[in-house]
Formats: C-alpha cells, structure tokens, sequence
C-alpha cells in the first residue's frame, strides 16, 4: 500500500481523474481516494515514484503520507 496526501483534491471530478491516471498505469491497481483528509491509498505493484508521477499528470501535487 502506498498513500498520498493531495492537498487539492477537493471534489469528485478530482478523485475521479487521479483514479484514471494511476489506471492507465496500472490496470490492476486499487484506488481509494478519501476526501475528509485528502488522501489517496493505492495498491499496486509499481513504485511509490510512478505513482506520484501519475497523481501530478492528472493535473495534482502530492506527497508521500
């Protein structure tokens, strides 16, 4: 598991874009965004690193939690 805080993910449209971007990477992924404390849990088997970079190509800084 590998979890993300994403200070400007504030609604649905944006877990749902980052939802899409760690997908595209990684279809097997699960993807739970919470957005009480603005945080993203993944779990995939791919690097913390490309998983951070798929959260920033969605358009979101993150960082590691």
């Amino acid at each position: 598991m590998t979890r993300f805080t994403v200070p400007e993910m504030s609604c649905g449209h944006c877990t749902a874009a980052i939802e899409k971007a760690i997908k595209e990477i990684d279809t097997a992924a699960s993807v739970a965004c919470n957005l009480d404390d603005r945080t993203v849990t993944i779990s995939s088997d791919l690097p913390a690193k490309a998983l951070q970079s798929a959260i920033y190509d969605a358009g979101y800084k993150s960082e590691a939690a």
